[in-house]
């Protein structure tokens, strides 16, 4: 049984990671912090969590504390990663990894020569509607992937993670807080990676954070991609993948709060429709872990991962500025 570390335990963490690990079964929650003791203190008797601490240094440090989970905002992945790598204890980040790809690669490096772990929480990987996906791409049930698509639209405005609307916190607007599910479902579903990104963005009156983005990814294998965020509409996400032969596409794909309809057409006919469940996503993402750990194998999502996504998040901010296609 792994013991886990909250580092910053916020919003994300009472809404997504502790129902998760309710259902885990491989590890539990033994420690949080928060940057207010009290605060913190009040979270651990809220979950019945052992340990409270007001730092993440004194939270590596525990003895009782076997893998840390980095859920603070954006800013603080890389302070956070490499606190907990100082201490070897195996982490695993939120996404995105980092502010920049030059803060993602100090993390990767420090943990590839501290001989540590370091996972990044791309949890859609675990979703059974994503699975699909790619299990069908793999088949050859679309025959060579022509076009892809991927949007996620969220009212950020509104959140309750206030933080998330912060430049100084956040590594951008929805191009990086929900884009980056969408690159790197689209990575994973493919199993390919991108070439060239271009990318144009709305800022809207809200300041200097995009309010909506899209993007052209153009992959090495010829699959031309494109992936569309909104910080200022109703929850919605949309996953397809058009190939030579089919048509794979789910309305809330990525969704874990309601079951999701799957369909993979020919022309007009349905030729496979499957319900799925994404609700057991985050539980499997931290059991995963724990079993990385346990059976000393490498994380299915490794920190390099967090890394390729960034390069791709660098590379869509450069041509939101330039307006023009970026190279990888």
């Amino acid at each position: 049984m792994i013991r886990f570390g909250i580092v910053g335990f916020g919003l994300h963490a009472v809404k997504r990671m502790m129902p998760g690990f309710r259902h885990a079964s491989r590890c539990r929650v033994v420690a949080l912090s928060r940057r207010d003791l009290r605060q913190a203190e009040v979270s651990a008797r809220q979950f019945q969590i052992e340990h409270a601490f007001a730092s993440t240094a004194d939270l590596c440090a525990s003895s009782d504390v076997d893998a840390v989970f980095v859920a603070s905002p954006d800013a603080l992945h890389c302070a956070d990663v490499l606190t907990a790598v100082q201490q070897r204890k195996p982490v695993l980040c939120e996404k995105p990894m980092a502010m920049n790809a030059g803060e993602a690669r100090t993390m990767v490096e420090a943990a590839r020569k501290a001989d540590v772990t370091l996972g990044v929480a791309h949890v859609m990987r675990f979703e059974e509607s994503v699975k699909f996906f790619r299990e069908r791409v793999v088949a050859g049930a679309i025959g060579r992937p022509q076009m892809a698509r991927a949007d996620f639209f969220a009212p950020m405005l509104t959140s309750a993670r206030t933080w998330v609307n912060d430049p100084n916190l956040a590594a951008g607007g929805p191009l990086s807080d929900i884009g980056v599910h969408c690159i790197d479902t689209l990575r994973f579903v493919l199993g390919d990676e991108v070439r060239t990104v271009s990318a144009r963005a709305h800022y809207g009156s809200h300041g200097v954070m995009e309010a909506s983005a899209a993007m052209i990814l153009e992959f090495a294998n010829g699959t031309l991609a494109t992936v569309s965020v909104s910080a200022r509409s109703p929850y919605q996400t949309f996953l397809q993948v058009a190939g030579e032969s089919g048509v794979l596409s789910a309305l809330n794909a990525l969704t874990i709060e309601r079951p999701v309809t799957v369909e993979l057409r020919r022309g007009f006919e349905v030729v496979e429709s499957r319900e799925v469940s994404n609700a057991n996503a985050y539980a499997a993402q931290v059991d995963a872990f724990a079993a990385a750990i346990e059976e000393g194998r490498d994380f299915e999502i490794p920190s390099e991962e967090g890394l390729r996504n960034q390069l791709i998040l660098d590379a869509a901010f450069r041509s939101v500025k330039s307006g023009k296609v970026e190279a990888m």
